[in-house]
């Protein structure tokens, strides 16, 4: 078996030339690593989750050499307020347009499989409509998105261990820790621990409204080793389901394209 690539394949890096062959040994796949410049409570910089979407899908792009698309560093953090500096959040129309205007150009370079891995909660719903938008104008083109929180089930455990609710929580904090030691205010974690509050509501309160500090979790129980094998899962389970995306077939060949079916009596 040969050696694992020591390098991601970052399309920002490649030529006009070299796409085309990049994504042949690819099987004409993509990720776009997406996330979001918010504020995270008073331990973390603001880049965490962009920061972790790019680190992620560049070892993912490593071990399956899928071209990793330039990271977008923007995303809907509306639920974020004003309250605390620090985010810029983008609207989830204008989110999905740009989205959407990014798959159609990289279509047109030739990818035919498309992979939106999420590193904010909150992006789920625009990237969902821009998936169908893509979908729909191009019937061969396929595309999966993909929440890092929820890759797996231990990844997913392991994120929610503190709050439901989670933000700026324990695996964040572990995970800046293992990966960006620079995002963190080490002497701020201690006193950055604040409860879930959201538990039993019926309506969607923006994070103002259920956090007093911008966090939801207990930051302060987070080691660079749990962070380390965090990181290590989602690497290792998002690996996993790029490579089956990468030998997927539609159920079926092809959508009807033929006259339209008038119902009888119509």
């Amino acid at each position: 078996m040969s050696a694992l690539p020591t390098r991601p394949v970052l399309w920002s890096e490649r030529t006009w030339e070299e796409i085309p062959g990049d994504l042949g040994i690819g099987a004409g796949a993509a990720l776009l690593p997406v996330g979001a410049t918010e504020q995270h409570g008073p331990h973390l910089g603001c880049g965490m989750d962009f920061v972790l979407a790019e680190a992620l899908c560049r070892e993912v792009s490593a071990r399956t050499r899928v071209l990793t698309l330039p990271t977008l560093p923007y995303g809907c953090s509306l639920g974020h307020s004003r309250r605390w500096p620090g985010t810029l959040a983008l609207d989830p129309i204008l989110m999905t347009d740009l989205v959407r205007q990014i798959g159609t150009q990289a279509y047109h370079s030739g990818v035919r499989r498309l992979f939106l891995v999420n590193a904010h909660v909150t992006n789920a719903a625009p990237l969902r409509c821009a998936l169908e938008v893509l979908r729909a104008a191009h019937d061969d083109l396929m595309v999966a998105l993909v929440n890092t929180a929820t890759v797996s089930e231990r990844v997913r455990a392991a994120h929610f261990m503190d709050a439901e609710d989670w933000h700026a929580n324990r695996a964040e904090t572990a995970l800046m820790q293992a990966l960006a030691p620079a995002l963190v205010r080490a002497a701020r974690i201690a006193g950055a621990d604040d409860p879930d509050r959201t538990g039993g509501l019926v309506f969607a309160h923006p994070v103002n409204r259920t956090s007093r500090n911008g966090v939801t979790g207990t930051p302060s129980q987070a080691t660079p080793a749990e962070g380390a094998e965090l990181f290590a899962w989602m690497v290792e389970d998002l690996t996993a389901l790029v490579r089956r995306g990468l030998t997927e077939t539609p159920p079926l060949p092809h959508s009807y394209d033929g006259p339209a079916v008038v119902p009888q009596g119509a």
